[in-house]
């Protein structure tokens, strides 16, 4: 995958233009992670801002909407292609500043191009 398509949403994801996925159930390959808390495109770089609950001692993480395989709009769940561990490792989303903040979100992006390939599969 191009770096840059890891901020465009697949289009096998079943993703819709203009799409509100504020609120959906977000599962890595391997389980729940949480739930969508905002999306933004800021400088081009689509992203979810995910509130893990209590899986992260309550902290967010910052998903590229290009790690998405799947959006279940019935059942409001967005699966992505990447581990449960994998997500933990991203780099660390502090404050909402740093989605405007370009180095950060080209780090995350790098972060996440650099994962091996995987299928999703139903968490």
């Amino acid at each position: 995958m191009a770096i840059d398509r890891i901020w465009s949403y697949a289009p096998e994801s079943g993703h819709v233009e203009g799409q509100e996925l504020t609120g959906y159930t977000v599962a890595a390959t391997d389980g729940t992670i949480g739930h969508v808390d905002r999306q933004a495109d800021h400088f081009g770089m689509r992203h979810l801002v995910v509130d893990t609950g209590v899986w992260v001692f309550g902290r967010s993480v910052l998903v590229p909407v290009g790690v998405m395989k799947g959006v279940d709009s019935d059942g409001r769940k967005i699966t992505l292609s990447c581990t449960r561990g994998e997500v933990k490792a991203a780099p660390r989303f502090r404050t909402d500043s740093e989605t405007m903040d370009r180095a950060y979100l080209a780090s995350v992006g790098e972060y996440y191009h650099r994962l091996p390939p995987r299928e999703a599969t139903t968490a």
